[in-house]
């Protein structure tokens, strides 16, 4: 900030370089001030040359007048950029400065000096061939007419993207990595995604994207994120059978990860593979119990689709025998809403009956039953108490709402006791803890005064 306020407000070049020649001696590694100092002498050298142009076409003597060539041509620029790539490494960093030097006209020497040093001094990352593959795509073409068609604007689309990939060709052959595949498949796929109305382009760009795909999964180097990606474009274009064989790959591949188990079961149990079953319990086998809940939800879903009732019965019992909380607990909430989807509330109630002593709970297992009650025509207000006490016993110490609701019903409900609320909250008071008494409080007060 001193070093910009020296250059733009009191225009002293020399105090400004001075500051950051000091800062860099303090902090050698800082990637900022170098990148700021290049461009601040890239600044000086634009200025010097707007003034000497302005004295040039006023036709004055330039004699007075001090105007640097070194400066001018960003010599200096030129020695604060190679002094940085010297101390701190890397592509990126390289790049910064040439994303700099683009902003400035006079720089197209320093800028094809930095590629040249890109392609010297990092042949080997990907990310130089990435920025080279994709300076194709911003190759100038030949000069167009307004009326040029569609077809011909998208067939200069499509060369470009060749040539992009032709670069990319030659990088995964000269760099065979996953880092390098990660870059060329990631252009590809982004290229599909785009929206053409051309439909050669189009069939080009979801033929190219498939194929680097397939290549770089036969190369045992396609990274695990990009499977998800490689399954979508399946998918989108109707290729479902291969969609499977990808998934099940993938799975088996990266077997002890969860999402891409996870990004299997979602695509078999989409399209209604027979093998769910058999992959569910292979994903079991490598997937550590606490975190398999996801796949026991796909599982359940895929069952309830397309399962008999006496086999989805079958799985949700053994999913409420599950030795793991969570999913014990997921299943009691799921198994109930199915119940009631199947065979009605009077199934729904004896399930509820059935599990309201099988611990663990969640407060949306006993909630699910209100909700059920109060759907029915004759919704009885003794049914609700019975689901509400059973609620605040596992739940009363940590739900205020919980009470305020239970309050509610009470004072709304045609069969309702006003007169029970005095003791519900009495009961509250003395059960919450903390934070939880005082929001239960406030929520109350303003309940009362019917701001709630």
């Amino acid at each position: 900030m001193a070093a910009k306020w020296e250059m733009e407000d009191r225009t002293s070049s020399e105090s400004a370089r001075l500051l950051f020649l000091r800062a860099l001696r303090f902090h050698p590694d800082n990637q900022k001030l170098y990148q700021e100092y290049f461009r601040m002498e890239l600044m000086h050298a634009e200025k010097l040359r707007k003034e000497q142009k302005a004295l040039e076409q006023a036709k004055m003597d330039l004699g007075q007048y001090e105007f640097s060539e070194e400066i001018m041509k960003a010599e200096l620029a030129r020695v604060i950029y190679k002094d940085a790539i010297q101390k701190i490494k890397g592509a990126d960093f390289l790049l910064s400065f040439l994303a700099i030097a683009r902003l400035f006209d006079f720089t197209k020497e320093m800028q094809e000096e930095i590629l040249l040093d890109l392609q010297s001094l990092h042949a080997d990352d990907p990310l130089t061939w990435d920025f080279m593959a994709k300076r194709e795509l911003e190759a100038e073409s030949l000069p167009s007419s307004e009326h040029e068609s569609k077809q011909t604007k998208a067939l200069e689309v499509g060369r470009r993207e060749e040539r992009c990939c032709a670069v990319y060709e030659e990088a995964v052959t000269a760099v065979p990595t996953e880092a390098m595949w990660l870059r060329y498949v990631t252009f590809c796929y982004e290229r599909f995604k785009r929206k053409s109305n051309n439909e050669e382009l189009k069939q080009k760009r979801r033929e190219k994207a498939l194929a680097v795909f397939q290549r770089a999964h036969e190369s045992s180097l396609l990274a695990e994120s990009l499977y998800k990606q490689w399954l979508q474009v399946l998918l989108a274009v109707g290729l479902m059978d291969t969609a499977v064989e990808v998934a099940i790959a993938a799975a088996r591949r990266f077997s002890q990860s969860l999402d891409t188990w996870q990004s299997c079961l979602q695509v078999l149990v989409s399209v209604r593979s027979h093998d769910v079953p058999t992959l569910f319990e292979e994903a079991l086998a490598h997937i550590k119990p606490k975190e398999s809940l996801p796949l026991w939800i796909l599982r359940v879903e895929w069952t309830e689709e397309t399962q008999s009732l006496e086999d989805t019965e079958a799985f949700f019992q053994k999913g409420l025998l599950s030795l793991v909380p969570a999913i014990s607990v997921a299943m009691k909430e799921q198994y109930l809403d199915w119940c009631y989807r199947t065979g009605g509330v009077k199934k729904a109630k004896k399930v509820f009956t059935s599990l309201q002593e099988n611990r663990p709970f969640s407060l949306a297992f006993f909630q699910k039953m209100i909700q059920i009650e109060k759907e029915q025509e004759t919704c009885k207000m003794q049914n609700l108490r019975e689901y509400y006490e059973r609620a605040l016993r596992e739940f009363g110490s940590e739900e205020d709402n919980l009470w305020l609701d239970y309050i509610k019903e009470e004072l709304n409900h045609p069969q309702g006791k006003p007169e029970n609320c005095g003791k519900i909250h009495w009961r509250a008071m003395r059960v919450l803890q903390g934070e939880r008494v005082e929001r239960f409080i406030a929520k109350y007060t303003l309940a009362q005064t019917g701001h709630l």
